[in-house]
């Protein structure tokens, strides 16, 4: 039985029986490059430099270690956690080991980095596809939430990436990541055109996560079509928080410093399972502290601090 295979068996059928039965190893994974950032977005812990855990920058040998562990059941990679990947001078060095080694590789980024030697950079390390965040189609409404940022450069980048890939005849597959909130949900009409003008592949159209609604009510836009919450007595998700996750039986998370997370709404990282500097991946991915969580979403889920924001069973729009 192929390690897919057993993967969605024993998922599905944990999630009709509601016991955890856990089969195989992770067909996708999320390695993050780093924890800093050049931006101070409001609703990010590492833009508002809130992490309880430490910064720093994913090293190439626990990158190699990872991969050379992984890479028989491994399918795809996504590069990015929290941070901005392009701060670690490394990051597509490992991009490359990942792309020697056959797996799929993916990343998100702000696209203040993408001068024309990076993108050349960018495409021989074999990325496979790459999310632009653009959240505005003026510097104006796009520095609201991106503070800290520049439009120019993030459309100067893309530019670059854009002819790179003409030039040299392969490249990432681009996307624009347009992120709905409250003050530029007027310019999803705009966002479109302009995507076509710059000539990237695909525009996402994502709903904005939330934490204080409070304080933050203004960042949730007006048409709930692009909204994750409801706001017809006060903002709540409408995701129904079912007890299972597909991402617990298939895929998790790992920080610069090789610490393993559940999945990447546990952005600071409190429910770690283990350490990749002091034990292997699969016997951490077996241990009874992984099991018990797993446990704990088939019974519980709408319990689990980091499930509150979850979009796991709703629709994004793109």
């Amino acid at each position: 039985m192929s390690n897919m295979t057993r993967v969605v068996w024993s998922y599905y059928r944990s999630r009709i029986t509601k016991k955890n039965y856990h089969s195989g190893y992770p067909i996708a994974i999320s390695i993050e490059p780093t924890t800093s950032c050049n931006l101070r977005c409001p609703q990010c812990p590492s833009g508002l430099r809130q992490f309880t855990r430490e910064t720093g920058m994913l090293q190439t040998d626990l990158n190699k270690k990872i991969i050379d562990e992984l890479h028989k059941t491994l399918t795809y990679i996504t590069y990015y956690f929290q941070g901005e990947p392009y701060l670690n001078r490394d990051f597509l060095k490992m991009v490359r080991y990942a792309s020697d080694h056959k797996i799929y590789t993916a990343t998100s980024t702000n696209a203040h980095y993408l001068t024309e030697e990076v993108c050349k950079e960018t495409i021989d390390s074999g990325l496979d596809r790459l999310i632009i965040s653009l959240d505005g189609t003026s510097q104006e409404t796009y520095s609201k939430y991106r503070i800290g940022g520049n439009l120019q450069k993030v459309l100067d980048g893309t530019k670059n990436l854009v002819e790179a890939k003409k030039k040299y005849g392969k490249g990432p597959h681009i996307i624009w990541q347009f992120i709905v909130f409250g003050h530029n949900e007027h310019e999803i009409d705009e966002i479109k055109k302009l995507a076509k003008e710059y000539g990237v592949d695909e525009l996402g159209i994502k709903t904005a996560q939330v934490y204080d609604f409070e304080t933050n009510s203004d960042l949730i836009p007006k048409n709930e079509k692009y909204s994750r919450y409801s706001i017809e007595n006060k903002p709540s998700i409408k995701n129904k928080l079912l007890n299972h996750c597909w991402r617990l039986w298939h895929s998790c998370v790992i920080t610069w410093d090789g610490k393993i997370a559940p999945c990447c709404f546990d952005k600071d990282a409190s429910h770690q399972f283990g350490d990749l500097y002091t034990e292997d991946f699969k016997t951490i991915w077996e241990n009874a502290q992984y099991n018990s969580f797993r446990k704990l979403v088939l019974k519980s889920r709408k319990n689990i601090d980091i499930c509150q924001n979850c979009t796991e069973g709703t629709k994004i729009w793109a």
